[in-house]
C-alpha cells in the first residue's frame, strides 16, 4: 500500500481511537462491538424494572389513606432506593457492554475486555502469531439474531482468544483471515535467511 495512504489511515485511526496506542504506520481495519440484541435485552429488562417501580409508587400514593405518614415516608425511601439501584445497574451494564470491543489493525488484534467499570484488560496479539480464525453459533437465539463467538487461536500452546456475542459477518471473517495470511507472508519474508 502507498506510504501516503498508510499515513492517512494511521492518522485517522489515531484520531478515531486515541485509547489504542497504535504503532507507527498501524491503522484500524475493523472495529467489532458486541451484538446489539444483548443491549436491547438489557435495556428492555431495565425498562420493565423501572415500570414496576413506578407502578409501586402509584400503589403507595393510592393507598396512602390506610398507611400513616411514617409508613408512607418509609415506602418512598425503599422505592427511591430501588429506583436508584435499577438506574445504577443499568448504567453500569451499558458501560460494560460498550467497553467490550475487538479491533483488528494491519498489525495486531486488540481486545478490550471490561468486567466492570473499574476492572478491564487489554490483550494484544500479533496478526502473524494467529493460527486460526473462526466464528461459531450455538443455539436458536444465536442463529435467529445472527450473533456468536469469534475465536482466534494462536500458534503453539498459547491462549485462544474469544469475543463472545459478536455479530461478525462471513465477509468480515474472511477479511480478517486474509489479513492474518498477509501478516504471516510478510513475517516469513522478513525472516528469510540467505545462505551463500
Amino acid at each position: 500500500m502507498d506510504e501516503g495512504l498508510v499515513r492517512i489511515r494511521h492518522e485517522r485511526s489515531v484520531k478515531d481511537f486515541p485509547f489504542l496506542k497504535l504503532e507507527d504506520n498501524e491503522y484500524v481495519e475493523f472495529a467489532f462491538k458486541r451484538a446489539r440484541v444483548w443491549l436491547n435485552l438489557i435495556l428492555g429488562s431495565l425498562s420493565a424494572g423501572l415500570i414496576l417501580i413506578l407502578l409501586a409508587f402509584l400503589l403507595v400514593l393510592m393507598g396512602q389513606s390506610s398507611i400513616d405518614a411514617t409508613g408512607v415516608s418509609f415506602l418512598y425511601i425503599i422505592l427511591g432506593a430501588l429506583l436508584f439501584a435499577v438506574l445504577l445497574a443499568g448504567l453500569f451494564t451499558v458501560i460494560v457492554y460498550r467497553g467490550n470491543r475487538l479491533f483488528v489493525t494491519n498489525k495486531h488484534v486488540i481486545q478490550l475486555t471490561m468486567i466492570s467499570p473499574m476492572a478491564n484488560s487489554v490483550n494484544m496479539i500479533d496478526l502473524s502469531s494467529i493460527e486460526d480464525t473462526s466464528f461459531s453459533q450455538n443455539g436458536i437465539m444465536q442463529k435467529l439474531f445472527g450473533y456468536g463467538t469469534f475465536r482466534l487461536a494462536t500458534v503453539g500452546e498459547e491462549t485462544t482468544y474469544t469475543f463472545k456475542n459478536s455479530d461478525i459477518t462471513q465477509e468480515e471473517l474472511k477479511a480478517v483471515s486474509k489479513l492474518v495470511t498477509i501478516a504471516k507472508t510478510a513475517d516469513d519474508k522478513d525472516n528469510v535467511i540467505i545462505v551463500s
